[in-house]
């Protein structure tokens, strides 16, 4: 069995209706009522995870296309054994691709993976998570390598989770924790916030402390290029 796949984005990119094309190909011999499930699914953990702005544009798609000549015996089933296999190697390389499109985004200079943890809902983490991801000042000042704890605190605030009890919160860059309980780490040194801030890959990992659910997304910094590239284009 075999998976390959291609995708395009560099700006403008959030999924719905955002400048991104995607497309995966396997020659497993799969039942074809299961393909719209498994696109689904694929796409929820992968290129529904991402944003280089938070802006949109006319179109995207995520395409997924199995040719049944693998020669194997038919998957019938996505919770067997062949199923799981399939599925987890289908979310692997759409995931791959999706983060690729953050990479190569317009003047992106690092690559950062969000985490918002202890959540009631993963829809209240997902939302907190895309506030960091989208804020203008969060992304200047990773460009920056600025650990600005302040900035990213802010997005989490007003990211509308309702009755969020600020004073419960943890902040981590990578290892380093920054934020204990609402309030600076007494702890922290700023310094050890600016040696991660200064990689090119970078964590920041939130716990609310409301619960166990979880979500995570994939996002950039915004460079002069970026500014530079959106001032120049024309189409």
């Amino acid at each position: 069995m075999t998976i390959t796949g291609i995708s395009k984005g560099a700006g403008m990119i959030r999924p719905n209706m955002a400048t991104m094309l995607g497309f995966v190909a396997t020659d497993a011999v799969i039942d074809p009522a299961l393909m719209q499930d498994l696109v689904r699914e694929a796409a929820d953990q992968s290129f529904n995870r991402i944003t280089i702005d938070g802006d949109t544009s006319t179109n995207d798609s995520f395409v997924l296309i199995a040719t049944q000549r693998a020669g194997h015996a038919p998957i019938t089933r996505l919770d067997s054994a062949e199923g799981r296999q399939l599925r987890e190697a289908l979310i692997d390389v759409s995931r791959q691709l999706a983060q690729a499109i953050v990479r190569d985004g317009e003047g992106a200079t690092k690559f950062i993976t969000v985490t918002i943890e202890g959540g009631r809902a993963e829809d209240e983490c997902r939302r907190a998570a895309y506030a960091i991801a989208h804020s203008p000042l969060v992304k200047t000042a990773f460009f920056a390598s600025d650990p600005n704890l302040g900035r990213i605190l802010a997005a989490v605030g007003y990211a509308g989770i309702d009755d969020l009890d600020q004073s419960l919160i943890d902040l981590y860059l990578d290892d380093v924790h920054v934020v204990h309980r609402g309030g600076r780490r007494p702890e922290y040194r700023e310094e050890d916030g600016a040696r991660v801030m200064k990689q090119a890959e970078i964590t920041v990992r939130v716990n609310l402390h409301r619960g166990s659910a979880q979500s995570t997304v994939w996002t950039c910094d915004f460079s002069y290029d970026y500014v530079k590239i959106n001032a120049d284009y024309r189409s």
